[in-house]
């Protein structure tokens, strides 16, 4: 059984590089199975389809997210900046499931945009908690604006403009 999920995440390890550089759409199993070293029908054997591989690779990103965020703990507005330094870790330890987490919402997939909305709200709610937990003030609005810097960031990061954001930060 050890081998058998060594292989499953053999194959998501590889699914993860691909999804974040040619997105959803012009990544195939094929290329996923020969980056992993397996055959096409293998890859199947523990995704039934693209969109399952996908959603696998999107639950393991998120989940890092969720626990980075679980982990921080800070009194009032220095859990924004913990939280950020949070998620400035997993872009530089795990940029590549980050970019692909954060560029998921242009998939038009039905079943994909309803998975990743689910995510996505469990994050925001993650969020809410963690700031309401820390005592700030007006905590929809914080984990609002706290989210669309989390995007900022990673369109700043693909598009390689980092004079986008507002904050001059190098280590992002």
């Amino acid at each position: 059984m050890v081998v058998r999920e060594d292989r499953k995440e053999q194959i998501i390890n590889a699914a993860v590089g691909i999804f974040a550089e040619l997105g959803y759409y012009k990544t195939t199993t094929a290329m996923v199975a020969k980056a992993a070293g397996v055959t096409q029908p293998y890859v199947f054997h523990f995704f039934k389809s693209k969109e399952e591989l996908f959603k696998a690779v999107a639950d393991r990103a998120v989940q890092r997210l969720y626990d980075a965020f679980m982990q921080v703990e800070a009194q009032g507005n220095l859990i924004m900046e913990s939280m950020g330094q949070a998620f400035k870790d997993l872009m530089r330890a795990n940029r590549a499931e980050m970019l692909m987490v954060l560029q998921a919402p242009a998939i038009s997939e039905p079943e994909i945009r309803r998975h990743m909305s689910e995510k996505f709200a469990l994050i925001h709610s993650t969020i809410m908690r963690k700031f309401e937990e820390s005592g700030m003030d007006d905590v929809e609005t914080a984990a609002g604006n706290f989210m669309a810097i989390g995007l900022l960031i990673v369109t700043s990061d693909v598009l390689q403009l980092p004079e986008m954001l507002p904050f001059k930060d190098s280590n992002c």
